[in-house]
């Protein structure tokens, strides 16, 4: 009897702690959401000592695997174990608190939202540069520039707020920084060099020049005809002496490359 007594005190002990933890983390979210305007801490953020940043991640995964299990139930599907998950007083409570603070996208993208949004609604303009502003650590001009640069890898929901909400579009095919050059365009960029040094006797291009080659395969099939402006290319090449890697200076040398 006196077993069963102590092991009903030690588990009842054991569920005070929890529930003192959670509160303790729950007061300590509304302190840092009064702070801080929203419940989008990031992971080191503390308040009076208490890693409340750490304390919402894990609420936030508790939340998503409520979800998953809601989601597998209404598909008829089979649920595992339902320990760990964020009960729905405990999810009210945090949405009392911030209604967008376990979004389905990363919490730092919805943190630059909203930071994004208070000023425009306080009547200030977009940041659209890196450096422009900087609130809470988050460099919002970058952010904006990042999230016109990767439109397409938004979900649909995050491409509405942002456009509606934000006024921001999408980055314009111009604005976009060109493609990194392939090794078949290295390959290409030096035959074109080497093909005029075997015709011309030099490397003197003019700037306008365009040098037209041949690519495909040896034997003849699936060849065809590639235009090249071999003279800008050697041109800034040349410019970029510097940063060029020692092997391409070498190829280029090797064939008669004037670097001055």
């Amino acid at each position: 009897m006196r077993r069963t007594t102590h092991s009903w005190l030690q588990g009842m002990q054991s569920l005070r702690r929890v529930e003192c933890r959670r509160q303790c983390g729950l007061s300590a979210a509304r302190g840092w959401a009064a702070d801080n305007g929203h419940l989008l801490a990031p992971l080191d953020a503390t308040h009076k000592g208490y890693k409340v940043g750490i304390w919402l991640k894990n609420a936030r995964a508790a939340a998503r695997k409520a979800a998953e299990i809601e989601q597998r139930r209404a598909e008829d599907l089979p649920v595992g174990s339902s320990a760990g998950v964020l009960t729905d007083e405990r999810r009210e409570q945090l949405e009392d608190i911030d209604p967008s603070w376990c979004p389905s996208w990363p919490v730092e993208w919805q943190r630059c939202f909203h930071l994004t949004r208070l000023p425009l609604e306080a009547g200030g303009t977009l940041p659209t540069e890196p450096d422009m502003v900087v609130h809470q650590g988050e460099d919002l001009g970058r952010w904006v520039r990042s999230v016109r640069l990767g439109w397409d890898k938004l979900a649909g929901v995050q491409q509405w707020m942002c456009e509606q909400v934000l006024g921001i579009e999408p980055a314009a095919a111009d604005e976009k920084p060109k493609p990194r050059r392939t090794q078949a365009d290295k390959w290409a960029a030096n035959l074109a060099a080497t093909q005029y040094y075997e015709r011309e006797g030099h490397l003197r291009v003019p700037r306008k020049h365009i040098e037209t080659i041949t690519v495909g395969g040896a034997d003849g099939e699936d060849q065809k005809q590639r235009e090249l402006r071999l003279g800008a290319s050697i041109s800034n090449q040349r410019t970029r002496a510097a940063k060029l890697a020692p092997e391409r200076v070498e190829q280029l040398s090797a064939i008669g490359m004037r670097w001055t």
